[in-house]
């Protein structure tokens, strides 16, 4: 019902005098509307990967896209907090803002006082406060999976949207590289159910780790891994100049040490060949293989799946097994790049920031929005990804509609998904209707068709046509299914 302010009392009234004064409607930057059949190919990615999921034992939670700031701060580093979507508080947001900071306009300091919400920036950080909050009604190891938006005030570009959604699954409570290895699978079983080549690469921080020394220290170590991250950008020429540049110890005979082994075949021979740098810190070094042998003695997967030494993203946060899937670039359009569309690894102390200590948890994301972008320029979508009708009741004429809803209803309780053209216009209107929704099935039932008890079924992908009797429609269901 309408609210009484608006006084909309006779229902033909037109509501153009009422938004007259209004702007032309628009999004914001880096947000999208999705049609029917968007939403129907989307909800194909998410419901494929979440039956991969449920296969794996992880169940569901959700989080609310509000989080209190104190929450989100400080997680995300300097430039994850610049790209928070902050609230403003409800009602005169300056009643209590700082009047020195607000002269000033110093947004940092006003923030405080003018804002205490903030839009979720990831789905890690609202799992941790979760297990934090519902410790003692959890069973561990904890199995979530979680499929919802998240904001990030970045800006937009292809493959990069304010708004958009990841799908996590994270194992909290538990150190056996045995969820590595199951994480991976789960990569492996989702991208293949999606017809989707990938490349899953691997690698692990104690790599990095047994090196600290022989590049003089942890800064060194963390200028590093920054530095070799562009490998997939600038090569290994580009990476050896700016190495150089940075004048870190060691770092261009090391880079060089690891671009070796990167182009050995076998990921079980570039391990072997890991233990033969004389400057690599034993202990770590046998940590970091040890994990990455169980994972690959546990793992066949059909996509490619191979140790990169040079995979350093997110290492600052992660503290064992990184993990990270880029598509095979093989059918999609010449210079098509969008990045990555999975990721994740281990983090020894998940929950540490919110006052739960020695909580480790391993996690991947699968990043729906640029899966989608993938499939749809490779147009690899199955072809029932965007129909959600398969047949199409066509009434000739009024009488026919009892009959043409007793065959749709049939049709529901066997799990086919019908409708009923909603009113008895010529044929062609129908049918036109039916091959705009992608409808592959439409029964037409005409005065004919009622006399001799029968309908008249057309495929409209191959324009074949045949009649079945009514009595007989269930012999015939097996036809009309997915």
């Amino acid at each position: 019902m309408l609210n009484r302010k608006y006084q909309f009392v006779n229902p033909k009234l037109s509501f153009e005098p009422y938004f007259r004064s209004m702007s032309k409607p628009g999004l914001p930057s880096g947000t999208r509307d999705f049609g029917p059949e968007t939403m129907l190919k989307r909800k194909f990615i998410l419901g494929t990967i979440e039956n991969v999921f449920r296969l794996h034992g992880f169940r569901p939670i959700e989080t609310p896209a509000v989080e209190n700031l104190a929450t989100l701060t400080g997680k995300y580093g300097d430039e994850g907090d610049q790209l928070l979507f902050k609230i403003l508080n409800n009602g005169d947001f300056l009643a209590k803002a700082d009047e020195v900071h607000l002269r000033e306009k110093n947004s940092k300091s006003v923030l405080g006082s003018i804002s205490d919400r903030g839009l979720r920036y990831d789905l890690t950080v609202p799992l941790a406060r979760f297990v934090v909050m519902n410790r003692d009604k959890l069973t561990f190891p904890f199995k979530r999976y979680q499929m919802q938006p998240v904001w990030r005030a970045d800006r937009p570009q292809k493959g990069r949207y304010r708004e958009f959604w990841q799908c996590d699954a994270d194992v909290v409570g538990s150190n056996s590289t045995l969820n590595e290895a199951d994480l991976i699978s789960i990569y492996d079983e989702s991208f293949t159910a999606l017809g989707l080549a990938v490349e899953i690469r691997i690698n692990h921080r104690k790599v990095f780790d047994a090196f600290a020394t022989f590049l003089g220290g942890e800064a060194g170590l963390s200028r590093f891994m920054q530095l070799i991250d562009k490998a997939d950008k600038i090569g290994f020429d580009g990476v050896a100049r700016e190495l150089e540049a940075a004048a870190i110890p060691n770092a261009v005979s090391l880079w060089q040490f690891l671009y070796e082994i990167n182009q050995l075949k076998s990921n079980h021979t570039k391990l072997d060949a890991l233990q033969n740098h004389p400057q690599a810190s034993a202990e770590e070094m046998e940590r970091a293989i040890q994990d990455l042998n169980v994972v690959f003695s546990l793992v066949k997967p059909q996509n490619n799946f191979i140790l990169d030494l040079s995979l350093a993203r997110g290492l600052s946060y992660y503290t064992g097994c990184v993990f990270e899937v880029t598509p095979n670039p093989n059918g999609l359009p010449e210079g098509f790049n969008i990045g990555s569309i999975g990721g994740g690894g281990r983090y020894d102390n998940l929950t540490g920031v919110f006052g739960l200590k020695d909580f480790s948890g391993v996690g991947i994301y699968f990043g729906l929005d640029r899966i989608y972008d993938i499939m749809e320029a490779a147009n690899i979508f199955p072809n029932t990804a965007a129909s959600d009708v398969r047949f199409l009741a066509c009434a000739m004429d009024e009488s026919a509609f009892p009959v043409a809803v007793e065959i749709v209803n049939l049709l529901r309780k066997n799990a086919i998904s019908a409708e009923v053209y909603p009113s008895a216009t010529k044929l062609k209107k129908q049918l036109d209707y039916a091959n705009d929704r992608s409808i592959p099935f439409a029964a037409i039932i005409g005065e004919n068709e009622l006399k001799n008890k029968e309908i008249t079924v057309k495929n409209l992908t191959t324009g074949t046509q045949s009649s079945i009797a009514i009595e007989n429609i269930k012999e015939n269901l097996h036809l009309w299914k997915f």
